[in-house]
């Protein structure tokens, strides 16, 4: 059985501020607990006006106390913008606070453009230490060792459960090597996916956090209870992806009667490619294109994002597919 969860990008929408769209995230946190999602990711983003969960600890902080069992953590955090040990400090807060709950998901890449990665004090070459840091944090949330002089506190012995995140073959090796579990973002960088989890899981070597290998598959799902309504729910994040290529990234934009008239041709094509792994339309048709998706990859678990306007309806879209959901379990007990 796939497990299903979500990756909330806490987005603020045109005519709203960050402080709504984070009221927003916990609203819908406390929708998807109850509908039987398994666990609910923010992700690690700066200077985008479009995206409200830059402080991704706090906000994690924040969905977790209102909510109250269902796991909570980040999709990711970018470690090279962190020193291991503060991130270690802020996770094992996190799950001193709510034990049992915090999930750390770590991605490679910077989040953001030079500009901010100079005001965040960082350097790009930081990322070649990726692994380096990867394995300073496991041991900052690891048992005291003796002699170690360095603790997190809190953070020494939480032992907060690592992923790795990624999108091309470098993470799907680390992850591997290091036994842990692996998060693929198909849902904006489809590419590489058949070929990264089919590395990850040849060359798996188990750990003390994981025995077998264990595949998280990006998607993006808009659901609705028409297929028009599907439809033009959809030209939202058609739309974001196009004011990426643009370079014109805001805020999350209002649907539109006819997403043609919005981008050329060439725009089509290349958000087209990103939004691969996007699925859209009614509980019948959404069941249909996730049913040989979730085939295809043997995903252990799918990772929902749905960048839907309005908030309601982006509600509605995470129950309908919880819906399909218990409909694909059924039919695979069946």
């Amino acid at each position: 059985m796939t497990t299903f969860s979500v990756l909330d990008l806490a987005p603020v929408r045109e005519g709203a501020t960050p402080a709504d769209a984070l009221r927003n995230s916990l609203d819908l946190a406390q929708h998807v607990e109850a509908a039987g999602y398994h666990r609910f990711w923010l992700a690690e983003h700066h200077n985008m006006v479009g995206i409200a969960s830059a402080a991704t600890a706090v906000a994690i902080g924040y969905v977790a106390g209102g909510t109250s069992h269902m796991r909570i953590g980040a999709g990711g955090v970018m470690l090279p913008n962190h020193s291991p040990l503060v991130i270690a400090e802020q996770f094992g807060t996190l799950a001193s606070l709510y034990p049992g709950r915090i999930d750390l998901g770590l991605g490679r890449a910077p989040g953001t453009d030079q500009q901010t990665l100079r005001a965040l004090r960082r350097h790009p070459a930081t990322a070649e230490n990726f692994p380096q840091d990867v394995l300073e944090l496991q041991a900052l949330l690891g048992p005291l060792q003796p002699g170690q002089v360095i603790q997190a506190v809190p953070g020494t012995n939480t032992n907060v459960p690592l992923w790795i995140l990624g999108s091309s073959l470098f993470g799907a090796q680390l992850a591997a090597m290091l036994g842990l579990p692996y998060a693929f973002a198909s849902h904006f960088a489809p590419e590489a996916l058949m070929q990264a989890i089919g590395v990850y899981r040849e060359t798996f070597k188990p750990s003390a956090q994981l025995d077998k290998p264990y595949v998280m598959v990006g998607a993006t799902v808009v659901a609705a209870d028409t297929e028009a309504e599907a439809r033009r729910l959809f030209t939202t994040p058609q739309q974001q992806f196009t004011n990426m290529f643009r370079g014109t990234r805001g805020r999350l934009r209002p649907p539109i009667d006819d997403i043609e008239d919005f981008w050329t041709p060439v725009e089509k094509m290349r958000v087209s490619a990103m939004l691969a792994c996007a699925f859209h339309g009614t509980a019948e048709g959404i069941a249909a294109q996730l049913a040989p998706f979730i085939e295809q990859t043997g995903a252990d678990e799918l990772m929902i994002a749905c960048s839907i306007y309005d908030h309601s309806a982006r509600v509605r879209s995470y129950e309908i597919l919880a819906d399909v959901q218990r409909k694909l379990e059924g039919n695979s007990h069946a």
